[in-house]
């Protein structure tokens, strides 16, 4: 189908575009942006008066929770999440059941989520065999599969010896490791450690566990010439870190989720297991050091970390509760409400949703507007005011620290491949 976008505010990072243009579409692919070509027969025009057009969003961290945790989220529900908040092209880690460590595995999940025929799916292998910690996968066939990268998703690798082989394969060949910093030892407690943990009675995750685990994957980087990705950077000692780490040239990059940008220890409340989050919800200095960290740069990627969880997981003891929150229908208000909140601006609030994020995919054109590119997009209405209403997110997680909060923006159209996949 050719559509003609009229009338909208192009906002585009990656060139630094921003500027009201119509946007011709023709064989999925961007035609023009400014003048319709000669010729050109609209077949769909929508008219995006007073919204922005700007590329679709790439979110690093999506559990879609198939195969395995179909109770939780399938394929079919957590796209139309994805496309609802758009979002064209998402990462899913491998802690699936069975893990994503097999290249048939990869492809079959890829073949499922290309027959749904929303957004795009990268997904990550695991770094090892069933996440075990002992013998590492097979990254070359994995890679052929359609895995972006490598990753242990939430489970640490408890031998530094086996990260540094995994490091080492992994530069051999020229791939991206995806690494949450935690200590699997400092790491076991359900909150952040502080006054608030110690007056719940709940056991608390020191900064020591971030800080500890970035010295030993620098070090590790630093002899293996490995190209790392850190996930949910979560504390302000960490964010120095890496701010040092990139200034000395290490091949780095790492993002921070919607949760640890937004919130704190004390979103916890009495006990809220929506709170309940992997990395934990840390202190205001941490989250001010966050904020900071991804408007200079430091922190590259905004992330959902989208983990949809079944209801009885959550009507637990705040300690016995499934860490994780759905996050694929807020990614966009909330990247938009820390742009205005911070200073930091409409161009760098996209970007780090966009083209930053597309950069650790490295899929051509995914995450920009161009003319011959892919035509993967949303139309956002800047200034729909809404309230998060649990039971009317698409995804089938209905579980957010984020219920009942008043948002603005939100996905008008979103197109994959120059397809509307999502209208309003």
């Amino acid at each position: 189908m050719n559509v003609l976008i009229s009338n909208g505010r192009v906002v585009d990072p990656a060139s630094g575009l921003d500027q009201v243009a119509d946007v011709a579409i023709a064989d999925g692919r961007i035609l023009s942006l400014g003048a319709t070509p000669a010729g050109f027969q609209a077949e769909r025009t929508l008219d995006a008066a007073g919204c922005i057009v700007a590329p679709g969003l790439v979110d690093l961290a999506a559990r879609l929770r198939e195969p395995g945790h179909e109770h939780e989220g399938m394929l079919d529900s957590e796209m139309a999440a994805a496309v609802a908040g758009g979002v064209t092209s998402l990462v899913c880690p491998p802690d699936t059941d069975p893990v994503l460590d097999e290249p048939g595995l990869v492809e079959m999940l890829t073949f499922r989520a290309e027959k749904l025929r929303r957004a795009r799916l990268f997904p990550l292998g695991a770094v090892t065999r069933g996440l075990a910690g002992e013998v590492l996968t097979e990254m070359v066939a994995l890679t052929e599969a359609g895995c972006v990268g490598f990753s242990q998703a939430d489970v640490p690798l408890a031998s530094t010896q086996v990260l540094q082989r995994a490091l080492s394969y992994a530069a051999t060949f020229g791939y991206t490791v995806w690494l949450r910093p935690q200590d699997r030892d400092l790491g076991q407690g359900v909150a952040a450690s502080g006054a608030l943990a110690t007056r719940l009675g709940l056991s608390g995750v020191p900064v020591a566990a971030e800080t500890i685990a970035l010295f030993t994957i620098f070090e590790l980087m630093k002899s293996s010439g490995a190209r790392v990705h850190l996930c949910r950077l979560s504390s302000a000692a960490g964010v120095a870190l890496v701010r040092a780490a990139k200034a000395e040239g290490l091949p780095l990059s790492c993002d921070v989720s919607i949760n640890s940008l937004h919130l704190t220890e004390n979103d916890i409340g009495y006990f809220d297991s929506r709170a309940r989050l992997n990395p934990p919800l840390r202190q205001q200095r941490d989250r001010d050091a966050l904020s900071s960290g991804l408007a200079d740069g430091t922190i590259d990627a905004l992330v959902s970390d989208h983990t949809p969880v079944e209801a009885d997981a959550k009507t637990l003891p705040f300690a016995e509760s499934e860490p994780g929150a759905t996050g694929l229908e807020l990614l966009l208000p909330l990247a938009l409400q820390w742009g205005e909140q911070s200073g930091a601006g409409l161009m760098r609030a996209l970007e780090v949703v966009s083209a930053a994020p597309a950069r650790r995919i490295g899929a051509p054109g995914i995450g920009r507007l161009a003319a011959g590119g892919p035509a993967d997009l949303c139309v956002i209405d800047p200034s729909l005011e809404w309230q998060v209403q649990p039971d009317a997110l698409r995804s089938q997680g209905k579980h957010t620290p984020f219920a009942g909060y008043a948002m603005r923006g939100q996905a008008r159209f979103t197109l994959v491949g120059g397809r509307i996949v999502h209208s309003t």
